[in-house]
């Protein structure tokens, strides 16, 4: 007697999509640490309120990694960049980081929403017979 042959799962997209956004975070947690020789030159040292923001916002990265695959982590990554722009006031180079990265994923969230549209239409190329 032989077995049917087994069927691979189907491919999910959006499993892709998160190691897209777990590498965009962790490239923006590189790019606010490359600002920690600024904030300890310039904003006073590491225990004044930027110093401890931008270690806060490091490590908030770092977690929202790990919390990827929930449905809520979009909010909690407007959050942080929400945090990161106001602090342009505390130090303004880690406002103008948070600018950009936020340009960077309004265009990461947009393409996120193209992606969910075609699946919901079918026309992905993992979905053709």
């Amino acid at each position: 007697m032989t077995t049917p042959p087994v069927k691979p799962p189907p491919k999910d997209p959006m499993k892709a999509f998160r190691g897209i956004t777990a590498g965009t975070l962790i490239i923006e947690v590189i790019v606010v640490a490359l600002a920690l020789p600024v904030i300890a030159k310039l904003g006073g040292g590491f225990t004044t309120t930027a110093g401890l923001l931008a270690f806060v916002l490091i490590a908030g990265l770092i977690a929202t990694c790990a919390l990827l695959k929930h449905r809520w982590s979009f909010w909690l990554i407007v959050g942080l960049h929400v945090v990161m722009v106001a602090s342009w006031f505390a130090l303004t180079a880690l406002g103008a980081v948070g600018v950009v990265f936020s340009l960077v994923w309004a265009c990461v969230f947009w393409m996120r929403r193209d992606l969910a549209k075609r699946m919901a239409e079918g026309r992905l190329p993992s979905q053709q017979v």
